[in-house]
């Protein structure tokens, strides 16, 4: 069901991505654009870097500013599904987090007038919220790999980033489940965060953790990126 699913939404997609790689293009001969998507995608999701939800997002957040430069970047990180190896992937997740946290120390820095929009889907939902965190508490049994945790992002940048957009961010009990330390966006964004969960969605409604439904993957052509393209309007 989730492949037949996924094969139905790369082909509504084909033609947009072909819009997405001539405009990024067009937005990386600019010096800076007037808004940049930085979005990391999901576990194994096709289309990378930005995936197919992002590209869904970073297109629908187009259509609502006409006459103005949206700039995208897909945060580079595997999103791999290694997920018996907890080490190796809570590295990916960490180096994801640490990529999304450069661009956007490099964009307040070098583009200052340019406002940030940080995304992910999914596992990177995930890389987004740790990206914005306060200190990320480490579980006692993990202490031990403490020194890997990136500390926060500087207080400086905060006012640089316009939005925190989540797709489908693991729940609570989710992450509890799987040993992980609790998402919890820093103060200076949480008031202009929003988050998307299709009820039903077995990674982000709340269930014991488990393999991923055929409702995960709609996020990319039910509104939501619509609906959250128009959030962040609203925030700019």
């Amino acid at each position: 069901m989730i492949k037949r699913v996924v094969v139905s939404i790369l082909c509504l997609l084909a033609a947009v991505t072909a819009s997405v790689a001539l405009s990024d293009t067009k937005a990386q001969a600019a010096t800076c654009s007037d808004v940049e998507v930085v979005f990391a995608r999901g576990t194994i999701e096709p289309l990378p870097p930005l995936g197919l939800t992002g590209i869904s997002f970073v297109e629908a957040l187009r259509s609502q500013l006409p006459g103005k430069s949206v700039g995208s970047y897909g945060v580079n990180y595997p999103a791999g599904n290694n997920f018996n190896d907890r080490l190796r992937f809570a590295q990916s997740v960490v180096n994801g987090v640490k990529d999304a946290q450069t661009r956007v120390k490099y964009l307040a820095a070098v583009c200052p007038r340019t406002r940030i929009v940080l995304g992910g889907y999914s596992q990177g939902a995930v890389v987004a919220g740790y990206a914005t965190s306060g200190k990320i508490a480490i579980p006692d049994r993990y202490r031990r790999y403490e020194s890997m945790v990136p500390p926060p992002l500087p207080a400086n940048v905060a006012r640089h980033v316009a939005a925190v957009v989540l797709f489908a961010p693991p729940s609570d009990r989710f992450i509890r489940d799987v040993g992980a330390p609790p998402i919890r966006v820093g103060a200076p964004y949480e008031g202009k965060t929003v988050r998307y969960c299709i009820p039903g969605d077995t990674i982000c409604n709340g269930a014991r953790v488990g393999q991923p439904n055929s409702l995960h993957v709609l996020y990319a052509v039910n509104g939501m990126t619509l609906d959250a393209a128009r959030y962040v309007v609203r925030h700019l």
